[in-house]
């Protein structure tokens, strides 16, 4: 479904009653998960940035989608993942089968590491370079 939003309360506002509440569960709990991060659309969803890209996500036809942003993070929790349908750095789910909060905090807090960890090492390697 197109949504051309400025803001995530617009974007969200745009969307079907029952994703709307999906992903605002999901939204809340990212915002849980990570109390430091900004919230921007980007590529015309809503996209949570913590030393860049964290994580985004968006209502479609049929499902929702959590953007988890980074391959190496879905491949360290894949057997978690399993019941869920994904792709390289997505899981994609039914509005009324939201996604546990538990494990959208675990893949939130992974991402934060990783972001962190990466912006740690860039400002290490200008410092010395």
């Amino acid at each position: 479904m197109a949504n051309s939003a400025n803001e995530v309360d617009e974007y969200l506002a745009g969307l079907p009653r029952e994703s709307r509440a999906a992903l605002n569960r999901l939204r809340a709990t990212i915002r849980a998960a990570a109390p430091d991060a900004t919230e921007v659309i980007s590529y015309r969803v809503p996209t949570v940035k913590h030393h860049g890209g964290l994580v985004g996500f968006a209502g479609f036809e049929g499902h929702c989608s959590f953007f988890v942003m980074s391959p190496e993070v879905m491949e360290s929790h894949a057997e978690e993942l399993k019941p869920y349908d994904t792709a390289k750095a997505t899981i994609r789910f039914a509005p009324d089968q939201p996604l546990p909060d538990a494990l959208v905090r675990k893949l939130v807090v992974a991402r934060i590491k990783e972001n962190e960890e990466r912006s740690t090492r860039r400002r290490t390697s200008r410092a010395g370079g």
